[in-house]
């Protein structure tokens, strides 16, 4: 796997090539890299507010102390970490069910500490999921119509203490598994349907 980032971009440069069959390439790109994941994408809310505020040190802090208390936690649910950058982490999952028992079990997480914590210190959760095929490259990097989606609810849409699904990581859900219910949003977000408001106990 080390070498397939590599490996994509001569496929991507061999389709940009003067009459390419770009319709073959794309099918080897996705025979080769083509999976079925699901994705959840966690942001903290109020980053700007708060590195104004108190300092990006401060924040880098915050940060760690997110990082330490949800590691354990993805991992007690065989989710995959991809990447961390800034407040943000990309997990991917082999199932939209071990997704969303992961994202409920970390905003706890996050809600029980928060009660021994100052306001300024307080991990503040937001996530977006999302389910489908994408094109996972190596282990560090990932595309896909549901990880922009999964994203774009995380980081852009989510409030605090807020989890976001795709239509296609909710019908991915195993029927009558979770107490949950869902509110349709009126947001409606590139490379998904309608995405909904997952609402817990």
């Amino acid at each position: 796997m080390n070498n397939s980032e590599a490996r994509l971009w001569r496929l991507i440069e061999e389709r940009a090539a003067s009459g390419a069959d770009t319709a073959a390439i794309d099918e080897s790109i996705w025979r080769t890299f083509g999976e079925d994941w699901a994705v959840v994408f966690t942001d903290l809310a109020g980053f700007s507010r708060k590195t104004e505020q108190f300092g990006i040190i401060h924040f880098l802090q915050v940060i760690h102390a997110m990082r330490e208390l949800l590691y354990p936690v993805i991992e007690r649910h065989r989710g995959f970490l991809v990447k961390a950058e800034a407040d943000s982490l990309l997990l991917l999952f082999r199932s939209a069910d071990d997704a969303l028992r992961c994202s409920i079990a970390m905003q706890r997480a996050c809600q029980q500490a928060n009660e021994r914590l100052v306001p300024e210190e307080q991990i503040l959760l937001c996530l977006g999921i999302g389910a489908g095929p994408i094109l996972r490259v190596g282990n560090h990097e990932c595309w896909g119509s549901q990880v922009n989606a999964a994203s774009k609810l995380g980081e852009d849409t989510a409030k605090t203490d807020e989890i976001l699904i795709t239509d296609a990581a909710r019908e991915a859900l195993t029927a009558g598994e979770f107490q949950v219910d869902f509110a349709e949003l009126d947001a409606r977000i590139p490379g998904s349907g309608k995405n909904f408001r997952v609402r817990y106990r």
